[in-house]
């Protein structure tokens, strides 16, 4: 089988610009003529002027040097990959309505055009074999297509149902547990757990009493927890989901990258990945639940956890409404904040359930 000719940006070949590496691109070709540079006739002088930039007009203009069919079939032999298409990706005019509800992508026009992803075949395995740079790969998946129901991940059902969450198995599964955590956190602060939790079930009326002081120490853990969250929230979107400048260009890192986040910005209105698989969320907290172990009393770290998870869920709830459900003042205005982030420039407005962190840390996207 024939090698797959890699797609490049013209930021992929501008970053190669030197002797060490020198690139060029013509009628939408990437050539890498580092090794020609001792062999070009007129000297690596005139080659480096344009290392890392086009050089059609340079290669046919008489006054420079006007090439013969030969020097076009040398070139050839140098060829590394093509340059892909070059849509803008930030959309400064984009405005977000109520009513917001995308055009579908032509599935098979779009994969002709770009040559990115084709949305008829599973994803997870065309990311593996991908043939495109971190570049190209970013421009892509930050440009939103939108299918009917849900694109594939795996062939196989049995781990395509491990991609796919209804927004309500979030508080199915992780209320009852915050609302454990809570209730350890009163009886630890009551004292109470030991003996308590050591008993098979027993009916209410044999509860240990819980003595008053207990409920505002766990209210305060409670609070605190709910404050921690919002500030992971934006953290996590910022430097982790959107990684991207420190992103490895390697396929690996490019496919963790897209299981992660990439896919929702790539299809953000896939209705079955806007909130968290289980699976994942569970990975995602784990060290952020040891760390509080580690750092505080146990009763006041399951306090903690116990508001972080509960507002977790509502930033997941949150996000599936933002994305497909009409809503009051505040959390329509949230919206059209949320979806700018998406159709208008991702580079700014981490934030989901509010705007605060934003503000604070001037990323702010204006409306």
């Amino acid at each position: 089988m024939s090698k797959r000719i890699r797609i490049y940006t013209e930021k992929d070949v501008a970053a190669h610009n030197s002797a060490g590496s020198c690139w060029v691109s013509r009628g939408g070709k990437i050539y890498d003529v580092t090794a020609f540079l001792v062999d070009h006739p007129g000297g690596d002088d005139i080659v480096l002027q344009h290392a890392g930039q086009a050089v059609d007009d340079v290669m046919r203009d008489p006054e420079e040097h006007e090439h013969s069919e030969a020097a076009y079939d040398i070139l050839a032999e140098y060829m590394i990959g093509k340059l892909g298409t070059a849509e803008t990706i930030i959309d400064e005019n984009w405005e977000a309505t109520d009513d917001f509800h995308p055009e579908n992508t032509e599935v098979d026009k779009d994969f002709e055009h770009n040559q990115f992803l084709d949305l008829r075949k599973p994803l997870i395995r065309q990311m593996w074999e991908a043939n495109f740079s971190k570049s190209y790969y970013l421009r892509q998946v930050h440009q939103p297509r939108h299918v009917p129901g849900s694109a594939r991940l795996f062939g196989p059902n049995y781990l395509e149902v491990f991609t796919r969450t209804n927004w309500y198995v979030i508080p199915i599964i992780w209320l009852p547990i915050a609302g454990y955590l809570f209730l350890r956190s009163v009886f630890q602060f009551a004292g109470a757990l030991p003996t308590f939790w050591s008993q098979p079930v027993l009916p209410l009326s044999a509860l240990p009493e819980v003595p008053l002081s207990a409920y505002p120490k766990v209210g305060v853990c409670f609070l605190l927890g709910n404050f921690i969250w919002t500030i992971l929230e934006y953290v996590m979107h910022r430097f982790l989901f959107h990684i991207d400048e420190m992103l490895p260009d390697h396929p690996i890192f490019l496919l963790l990258h897209f299981l992660l986040h990439g896919i929702h910005h790539y299809l953000p209105m896939d209705g079955l990945r806007l909130v968290m698989p289980p699976i994942l969320f569970t990975v995602l907290q784990y060290p952020f639940t040891q760390l509080a172990y580690a750092v505080f009393p146990v009763a006041i770290a399951n306090g903690i956890i116990a508001g972080a998870f509960t507002f977790y869920v509502g930033y997941d709830c949150m996000h599936y409404a933002l994305h497909h459900t009409k809503l009051p003042a505040y959390l329509a205005e949230m919206k059209k904040y949320h979806l700018a982030h998406h159709y208008k420039n991702f580079e700014l407005g981490f934030g989901v359930t509010s705007k605060i962190w934003d503000v604070v840390f001037s990323t702010c996207l204006p409306l």
